[in-house]
């Protein structure tokens, strides 16, 4: 994004490729599946994106009352946990594409910087505590509880070493040779060199690392332990337990415990309150780490996530290497397939848990396997079977992601909304003016979703789908699909025919 808005050339015959590069040319193939004919962009990447943050905005309007929408609360892996690795993956894909332009590799390096100086910008002013969107009319930080960690720098983080490992890596004279097989593995040795260092280095800290009894003091408000320093026995090695993994100790040792997220997912576990997987009321018996704040975009997980990035772009380079739709999906589905099966064996097999927060090597395999299983139905339906109509409305988000995703995931565009008041700000044009009604309504939501609704009730939420289904859950999923998902893809949509897109 160039300081915002910008009109650029229409999306409908260019590759794709690095938001601010729209000329790159993949070939599209003919009805033999041989030769190419003309040049096409990879429409189904975009769908998939804008899959992606569909989904990010169903698993934060929706997840508190669905829980298998919602993220897990330790081990395992739900709905809401394969959207940050399909994210990675998509970024990974688009790197090739991007810089196979960019034959100069100190010009390449610089556009790697800038964007990713961006994304850290605008990761930590939207995740990081200045924006109080959209439930509070305030605005800023106090500098001693910024969150440093979150979705964008995260994304900023792998993007910078895979692009750079890509720059680095690549040579100029095999961009353009066609491949079979497994040569792109051979082609790219050395980047699989280095996913395997990452991955050792990775499980060599989590299982490797002591980590010592630690302190925390309860920042919560609404804790009746608020203010109080708590203690967690740990005295262990090797754990993947909430409060005692190597993770969490890098980050409170690095980033201070105070620059952690507040409220992970572990508040939803078993061991912490009786209405798990749904947030609820604190067992009297529920352990301090139940309180205590966990980083789920740390350090040592945003390094292990690493390898999703890199499992992208090898995607990306079966792209831009085979001219055949039938070579590419041998190549997708096969490496797609292959990575599912290794992750689910490794996680029943009691070996290493499916876990997001820890970002373990089966959820790496798993999410990676997903997501590269996902892109290629969508690249046989959208790409090859042409259904563009179909999946219009995602496409449109994909080519607006950042839009979409600052105006709707998190929250601004309500936050806007709610911002115009009569009187006073319990008269917005988003806020229910009858505060009791609401409470009174809304009695039976669960966890923070409760005090959200009670709170600050959307009118349309209320009245045009809760009371309709007479279910909240319902209303709330329903809301979220088309209040929010299917409006935005609207707005995405007229912009894509006036030609604006945000980019970074």
């Amino acid at each position: 994004m160039d300081g915002g808005k910008k009109a650029e050339r229409p999306h409908g015959d260019v590759a794709e490729e690095d938001p601010d590069r729209q000329h790159a040319l993949l070939d599209e193939d003919d009805g033999n599946d041989k030769a190419p004919r003309r040049s096409k962009r990879v429409a189904s990447l975009d769908v998939f994106r804008g899959l992606t943050v569909a989904l990010m905005i169903l698993v934060d309007g929706a997840g508190g009352e669905w829980p298998v929408i919602g993220h897990a609360p330790w081990n395992g892996c739900n709905l809401a946990d394969f959207v940050m690795p399909f994210f990675l993956f998509i970024v990974g894909m688009a790197i090739p594409l991007s810089l196979k332009r960019i034959p100069d590799r100190g010009r390449a390096v610089r556009r790697v910087v800038i964007r990713t100086l961006k994304l850290l910008f605008w990761g930590i002013l939207l995740q990081g505590g200045y924006s109080h969107a959209p439930d509070k009319l305030t605005y800023g930080v106090d500098m001693k509880h910024v969150r440093w960690g979150g979705i964008l720098q995260r994304i900023a983080l792998a993007y910078l070493v895979v692009a750079v490992l890509e720059i680095v890596t690549k040579d100029a004279k095999i961009q353009d040779r066609s491949s079979s097989g497994f040569s792109i593995f051979r082609m790219y040795f050395s980047q699989w060199i280095v996913a395997c260092c990452i991955l050792v280095i990775y499980l060599s800290l989590v299982y490797g690392i002591y980590v010592p009894d630690w302190e925390f003091r309860v920042q919560n408000t609404d804790s009746t332990n608020y203010g109080k320093v708590l203690t967690v026995v740990c005295g262990t090695r090797g754990n993947l337990s909430p409060p005692c993994n190597a993770v969490g100790y890098i980050d409170r040792k690095i980033l201070g415990i105070n620059h952690m997220y507040q409220r992970p997912a572990w508040r939803r576990h078993r061991a912490c309150t009786d209405d798990s997987p749904h947030e609820g009321p604190f067992r009297s018996d529920a352990p301090a780490w139940c309180v205590a704040p966990f980083e789920p975009e740390g350090i040592l997980s945003s390094f292990s996530a690493v390898l999703s990035t890199i499992i992208g772009v090898h995607y990306g380079h079966v792209l831009v290497h085979m001219k055949s739709h039938t070579d590419r999906l041998k190549q997708w589905v096969t490496m797609g397939i292959t990575l599912l099966v290794i992750g689910i064996i490794l996680h029943f097999s009691h070996a290493i848990p499916l876990n997001k927060q820890l970002y373990t090597f089966s959820y790496i395999c798993v999410t990676a396997g997903a997501a590269g299983v996902v892109f290629s139905i969508l690249y046989f339906l959208v790409d090859i079977l042409n259904l563009h109509y179909v999946f219009a409305p995602l496409r449109w988000i994909g080519m607006n992601a950042m839009l979409v995703y600052v105006m709707a995931a998190e929250g601004i565009f309500e936050g806007f909304l709610n911002g115009w008041y009569y009187e006073g700000t319990n008269n917005t044009l988003v806020m229910c003016q009858d505060r009791n009604a609401s409470i009174g309504f809304f009695s039976s939501v669960r966890g923070s979703n409760q005090h959200i609704h009670a709170l600050q009730v959307y009118w349309v939420r209320k009245h045009v789908f809760v009371k309709v289904w007479h279910s909240t859950r319902v209303g709330i999923l329903l809301y979220v699909l088309f209040a929010q998902i299917l409006f935005w893809a609207l707005v995405s949509g007229v912009l894509h025919r006036a030609r604006i897109y945000w980019k970074l």
